[in-house]
C-alpha cells in the first residue's frame, strides 16, 4: 500500500514497505524521483537503519555473538505502520519484534516522517531505545533523482554544487563496498562544484566527509534543480550504478560508514556509530527542495 501527500507545489508518494519514497512530483507533473528502471537500479529511495551499506561477510559481532542483515540494515525490508497522516504529512513507524531481534538484538522504535513545506519535503527520523542496554546504530537516506531533469539536457550538463566552499576528504571503497584505509583530499571546481559524468561512479560511490551540508543538483541549461540539506550527517555519498550510463544520481546522507574491508565489526566498538542509552531518543530532519 502507498500513501500520498500533497500541497500546491508537490505531490509525494511513499510505500509502507520500508517507508520508501515512490514519487516526488512538482505541480506541473514533472517526476524528480528515480523510478526504479531494472536496467539500472530497481529502488527509489531506501531508508537506512540501523547500518549503512554492507557488513563484511554480511555479519557483525555484539556481546560475543554473530548477527547480520542485508545491505543498509533492516528498515528497507520491513512493512512499516502508518502512525499519523494529514493531507501534507505522514509518519511511519517500525517497532522491534522477535524477528528483528534475531538480526539486531535491540528493542527500538523507529519513525520516519514526510512533511511538505512549500516546495520542500522534510524527512524526519526518530529512533528511540526502549530496551535495557545501550543501543548502537546508524541512519541514512538513499534517494535517487532523475538526471537529466528536462528534455534537451544531458547528464553531463549537470553538476553537484555545495552551498559553501570546503576541502572534503574522500573515503575510498573496495569493490565489495567495504571501507578501505585510503582517504584522500577530494578536489572540486572552485572548492564547491562536482561536474557530473557517468565515469565519476566507475569505482562505486563518491563518499565525502568534511563537505558542506547542503548540495544542489543543477544545470545552467535549466531552472529545474534538487537541493538536499543534511545538517546532522557526518558523511554524504553520491552514486549511480557503476560503469553504466544510468540517468540518475543518488544523494546519500550517512551518520556513519560501512564496515571496514576484511573486518567483521564489533558493533559496540565501531567508532562512528551513534549510540543511545535506555529511554533516550535521537532525531533529525533533513530536507529535499524541488525547483
Amino acid at each position: 500500500m502507498s500513501i500520498t501527500i500533497r500541497n500546491e507545489f508537490l505531490t509525494v508518494t511513499a510505500a509502507e514497505k520500508g517507508a520508501e519514497l515512490q514519487s516526488v512530483k512538482s505541480a506541473d507533473g514533472t517526476e524528480y524521483l528515480w523510478q526504479g528502471d531494472p536496467a539500472y537500479w530497481t529502488s527509489h529511495a531506501p531508508n537506512i537503519f540501523p547500518y549503512v551499506a554492507r557488513l563484511t561477510e554480511g555479519k557483525y559481532i555484539l556481546n560475543g555473538r554473530e548477527y547480520g542483515f542485508g545491505n543498509h540494515g533492516l528498515v528497507r525490508y520491513e512493512e512499516l505502520a502508518v502512525e499519523a497522516q494529514t493531507d501534507t504529512s505522514v509518519t511511519f513507524r517500525l517497532d522491534s519484534t522477535e524477528e528483528t531481534k534475531k538480526k539486531y538484538p535491540f528493542d527500538f522504535v523507529y519513525r520516519i516522517s514526510y512533511t511538505l513545506d512549500g516546495n520542500a519535503l522534510k524527512i524526519g527520523t526518530r529512533v528511540e531505545n526502549v530496551g535495557e542496554g545501550r543501543m548502537y546504530f546508524a541512519v541514512g537516506g538513499h534517494p535517487g533523482f532523475n538526471v537529466p531533469m528536462e528534455a534537451g539536457t544531458s547528464f553531463e550538463d549537470y553538476c553537484l554544487v555545495f552551498d559553501e566552499e570546503a576541502h572534503p576528504y574522500r573515503i575510498h571503497l573496495a569493490d565489495s563496498g567495504a571501507v578501505t584505509p585510503l582517504t584522500t583530499v577530494y578536489e572540486m571546481k572552485d572548492n564547491k562544484v562536482i561536474p557530473l559524468s557517468h565515469d565519476l561512479f566507475d569505482h562505486d560511490a563518491v563518499v565525502l566527509t568534511h563537505a558542506a551540508k547542503t548540495v544542489k543538483i543543477c544545470s545552467d541549461r535549466t531552472s529545474r534543480a534538487v537541493t538536499v540539506s543534511y545538517p546532522d550527517f557526518r558523511y554524504v555519498g553520491f552514486w549511480h550504478k557503476p560503469k553504466t550510463d544510468a540517468p540518475y544520481v543518488c544523494v546519500e546522507p550517512w551518520t556513519s560508514l560501512p564496515s571496514r574491508e576484511g573486518i567483521v565489526e564489533k558493533l559496540a566498538l565501531q567508532a562512528d556509530l551513534l549510540s543511545l542509552d535506555p529511554g533516550k531518543v535521537w532525531e533529525t530532519v533533513w530536507t529535499v527542495t524541488i525547483d
